[in-house]
């Protein structure tokens, strides 16, 4: 069953004095968020930005694929904690993502932890999105 999910911005202004609102979202689980050019080229300043969504949307969305993977590999993962880093290069767009999981995984090696979660990179639904970025780097390893 397909599901849709909903962002309601307001943008006010140009690009580089203008500001905008992430108003609300399908879920009410968050909304009031500002954004503008300062905090997506600079620093942040207590806003946020499309490139931090979209790595929060990516470390989500691996851990996900990932701890879906190792279950069905018989193989229920303790803990995943896992970021991801975008960067941002303005007149070039998101030139590269940086991925990295560390899991408490009972009964698995390193070698299988990392296969399995570059088999999660591979086809988590946002990484699949994002197949236009020009680097997707993964590094995983287990948390003895």
């Amino acid at each position: 069953m397909a599901t849709d999910r909903t962002a309601q911005v307001t943008w006010e202004g140009d690009l580089m004095s203008g500001k905008g609102r992430i108003e609300t979202v399908t879920s009410g689980a968050f909304g009031g968020l500002d954004v503008n050019w300062p905090a997506r080229s600079e620093e942040p300043g207590g806003m946020t930005s499309p490139e931090e969504l979209i790595a929060a949307a990516h470390a989500a969305c691996l851990s996900m694929a990932l701890s879906n993977g190792l279950a069905q590999a018989g193989h229920v993962p303790e803990k995943l904690q896992t970021s991801a880093t975008v960067t941002f290069q303005p007149g070039e767009g998101i030139t590269k993502i940086a991925l990295e999981v560390v899991g408490r995984v009972p009964g698995m090696d390193e070698a299988e932890f990392e296969q399995a979660a570059g088999q999660a990179k591979e086809n988590c639904p946002v990484s699949k999105a994002l197949t236009g970025v020009p680097e997707i780097g993964l590094t995983a390893r287990l948390d003895h």
